[in-house]
């Protein structure tokens, strides 16, 4: 009767989705959703996607630090199926970005550039794309302050509480550079790149391994005099979002750099985002892994499409023993973003891939909304476990 019980509870049980069906399934759902959107957009010059506001597809120009995640999103897609369409579509839309090569104040032009531009450089080769990066890098490198030994992110000083602030985000902008030293043969480029790593390294985290938002740095000592968050809970608090650039930027530097410290530091912050005990069963954060009122709080799936890109890459950039325990999170992540709880039904979801995501809880903005970035890191994550599943 035991064995007759046993053979009936395994029979209940639902079988695990094949990795390899998962990862499909997902690939085709954003690139169905990413052509309905092309074509919505196709006539509206100009145009890229932003989010949902009122129920309605939010756009933006391609100033908006999210511009660039639409075209990469589009890249990686016709790299993973090389149609015609997705091509056009690809190229329209990052030609839409070619202004931002001249861009001075803001920070996120690696994200804006390196996503679109970089995505396409890296599958086309085209020779135009590489003098849009290279002209890019240029414009970024002039946020640099060879005092403060890092990037300026954002040009307001917050009602006069900030001199220079610096942003966890900005890691996520030194790929850019990186590429550019590479590219050109200028090492100033990379020279910037490890000089604001090792300054973010030094004054962004606390002792757990958890960072802050915010960094202001004093102008005349180049000294940190603030540090506070902007768009998490609390200053002290682990806004999700920015613990996932973190451990992404980290993971990024290490590859582009082999210096042991940046994959020291990146194995750090993934163990405590993996280890923390306001970590959801389905592995996708909390907008905040201090919000007040977990489990009633939205979560943040960019956050977790990020964590799993990362964690993807950083498995196969550790040699130790956590590289698989890295690699089985972000495939837990990656199911759960590929359930129907987050993974949006064909034409639902203003053509967006992924739902529940978080912009800026605090300022009441872009909260429990789809976000192009998320489908950006969610895609990506999707082709870096494709390409380690068809090894």
């Amino acid at each position: 009767m035991l064995a007759v019980t046993l053979l009936a509870a395994c029979q209940l049980q639902p079988k695990e989705e094949p990795l390899e069906k998962m990862i499909a399934r997902g690939l085709e759902a954003s690139t169905r959703q990413a052509l309905s959107m092309a074509e919505e957009l196709e006539q509206q010059e100009g145009r890229l996607p932003k989010t949902i506001k009122d129920g309605k597809l939010e756009t933006s120009n391609c100033y908006w630090w999210c511009s660039g995640f639409f075209p990469g999103e589009l890249w990686y897609l016709y790299e993973n199926n090389p149609t015609p369409e997705l091509k056009k579509y690809a190229e329209l839309f990052t030609a839409r970005l070619e202004k931002v090569q001249y861009v001075t104040n803001n920070h996120d032009v690696g994200f804006m550039l390196n996503c679109s531009y970089g995505n396409g450089y890296r599958i086309t080769q085209n020779p135009a794309y590489k003098e849009v990066l290279t002209t890019g890098a240029s414009s970024l490198s002039t946020r640099f302050n060879p005092l403060i030994q890092a990037i300026r992110s954002w040009d307001n000083t917050n009602g006069g509480k900030w001199q220079y602030p610096v942003i966890i985000d900005n890691m996520m902008n030194l790929e850019l550079l990186t590429w550019a030293s590479k590219a050109t043969g200028d090492n100033r480029f990379r020279d910037i790149a490890v000089t604001h790593a090792n300054t973010t390294m030094k004054n962004h985290f606390r002792d757990d391994y958890s960072s802050y938002h915010v960094v202001s740095y004093d102008t005349i000592t180049g000294q940190a005099h603030v540090k506070m968050t902007h768009q998490g809970y609390s200053d002290e608090s682990a806004w999700a979002r920015g613990q996932a650039w973190g451990l992404y930027g980290y993971t990024m530097m290490a590859r582009e750099t082999g210096k042991p410290e940046y994959l020291a530091q990146a194995r750090h912050i993934a163990d405590f985002l993996i280890h923390h005990p306001n970590m959801p069963a389905d592995k996708i954060p909390y907008w905040d892994f201090n919000a007040p009122d977990i489990p009633n709080t939205p979560r943040d799936a960019s956050a977790g499409a990020i964590m799993a890109s990362a964690l993807l890459e950083l498995s196969q950039l550790d040699k130790g023993e956590k590289a698989e325990e890295y690699r089985n999170f972000a495939i837990r992540q990656l199911r759960s973003l590929s359930s129907p709880e987050y993974l949006a039904q064909q034409g639902t979801n203003c053509n967006f891939a992924l739902m529940h995501s978080t912009g800026h809880l605090p300022g009441n903005s872009e909260v429990d909304v789809p976000l192009s970035y998320a489908d950006y890191y969610y895609v990506e994550a999707l082709m870096r476990l494709k390409r380690l599943n068809d090894k």
